[in-house]
């Protein structure tokens, strides 16, 4: 029987966009691909101290200029996984669903009862780099993973994300994160060992991680001022890997 190489994404009758809807109680909120207004949501929300206090990696004050910069090279990279999806299905409808190295919808929307939506943040998978690592070890596990294939079980994945502040609290992260496990991140690229950083104080992000079932590995300590000025502690190292 064919199938579209897009499963499990919905797509928009009305746009042609791809979408994955995160499950109860919060159906209002869906995963979608970056669209090139989003660059003008980004800022306030990148400039935010609730939000980049716990970041690394945006630059500080962010500005319109880094938003589009930025907004266009993930559109660039989500086009070409659909793209990739979209001829694989032309070609061989029958085919089995395709391996991929990457996650195609990634910011979070809210959609509203009169029908509009609401920019609430981004979600991204990445090959690890191993921030944390003394600078030899960095380089040598980082070009190691590098070179593992898509849908190698030893490859270590990262996870990244960020969340409108007057969104936190309501468990959306831990259930975006949950939908796109169980959904893309295992069946659609192979995703088996996930390593991720979170900053000592970032007690909501921690929660996040260990109900979608990581585990503390170890604590990094090491004083840094962030963006803002403030000092960091350090660093909580956590891992999950696939049952």
């Amino acid at each position: 029987m064919s199938h579209s190489q897009l499963h499990p994404l919905q797509v928009n009758p009305a746009t042609g966009e791809p979408y994955l809807r995160l499950g109860s109680p919060l159906e209002n909120i869906i995963l979608t691909p970056h669209r090139p207004g989003d660059a003008a949501f980004t800022v306030p929300i990148l400039n935010d101290p609730g939000v980049v206090r716990w970041l690394g990696g945006p630059p500080y004050p962010y500005t319109p200029s880094h938003a589009e910069s930025w907004v266009s090279s993930v559109i660039e990279e989500s086009d070409a996984i659909l793209r990739e999806l979209r001829e694989a299905s032309a070609k061989d409808p029958e085919a089995p669903l395709k391996v991929v190295g990457d996650c195609p919808v990634r910011i979070l929307r809210e959609i509203k009862e009169d029908g509009s939506e609401v920019y609430l943040g981004d979600i991204a998978f990445r090959r690890c780099t191993y921030p944390h690592e003394a600078p030899e070890e960095r380089l040598r596990l980082s070009e190691e993973n590098a070179r593992r294939p898509v849908g190698d079980p030893a490859l270590v994945w990262c996870v990244a994300y960020y969340l409108a502040s007057s969104h936190h609290g309501r468990g959306i992260m831990t259930m975006a994160l949950r939908t796109l496990l169980s959904a893309w991140a295992i069946p659609r690229m192979g995703v088996r060992r996930i390593r991720t950083e979170v900053r000592i104080g970032n007690i909501g992000s921690v929660r996040v991680f260990e109900k979608n079932g990581f585990v503390l590995d170890r604590t990094v300590e090491k004083e840094y001022p962030n963006c803002l000025g403030e000092t960091m502690h350090g660093s909580c190292i956590l891992w999950w890997e696939h049952p």
